[in-house]
């Protein structure tokens, strides 16, 4: 496997990883329930390894970008499908806003190894 297919594979778990344990935060109740504050824990501090295997090979300001953008989209969808959460129009002009920074990013800088 190439260390630029590697990195991306790690960068994928470790935007997971963070969305996991995001939803855990939410269900910690501010750490007052401790079996979720334990996962919240354990998937951020997996994410952040994951994350540092990922800069290895792709550049800091390019990983983050991605890691952002995706776990903010991932994250919005879990709050709408798993805690029933709402977003109105400006909420998803936003998200959708965020997805095409990302796109153009991949797509036309040359920052971004492919």
């Amino acid at each position: 496997m190439s260390p630029t297919l590697a990195a991306y594979c790690a960068l994928g778990l470790a935007i997971v990883s963070e969305v996991i344990g995001s939803s855990f935060l939410q269900k910690s109740e501010q750490f007052t329930k401790l079996l979720p504050s334990l996962a919240v824990l354990v998937f951020y501090a997996a994410a952040f390894v994951l994350l540092s295997q990922a800069l290895k090979a792709l550049p800091l300001g390019v990983a983050y970008a991605i890691w952002a953008g995706v776990g903010i989209v991932l994250t919005a969808g879990i709050g709408v499908v798993v805690f029933r959460q709402s977003l109105d129009g400006a909420a998803l002009l936003g998200i959708a806003l965020i997805v095409a920074g990302v796109v153009v990013m991949q797509a036309f800088s040359s920052t971004v190894s492919h």
